[in-house]
């Protein structure tokens, strides 16, 4: 399901995945395709680890990326659910095709 709610979001981000939604900041970002298929590996990645794992996962390894790349930008880009995402966000079939726990390659 896709919610737009501009005040959840910072403003350097477009949107934010919380299982099962997809919360966007900007009614027009409903047609970023793009946008939409990233967000949509997040859920995927979610459910995998049964959504409390995945964030978990998620804050140590962005603060272990933040100690070695002293960048917040940087840190956050080379996440593994991120690099996952970012990878194969203009594949709109990637979804069909993934295997289980493939953000796992991009450790």
């Amino acid at each position: 399901m896709i919610v737009v709610f501009p005040r959840l979001i910072a403003k350097s981000f477009c949107a934010l995945t919380i299982y099962p939604f997809i919360f966007l900041r900007d009614p027009a970002s409903r047609q970023d395709f793009t946008l939409i298929n990233h967000e949509r590996i997040h859920i995927y990645q979610q459910k995998e680890l049964l959504w409390i794992f995945f964030f978990v996962w998620y804050l140590i390894e962005f603060v272990v990326k933040l100690f070695y790349y002293r960048s917040a930008y940087q840190a956050y880009k080379n996440i593994s659910f991120e690099r996952e995402a970012y990878a194969n966000e203009f594949d709109l079939f990637y979804l069909e095709n993934r295997k289980s726990f493939a953000f796992i390659r991009y450790l």
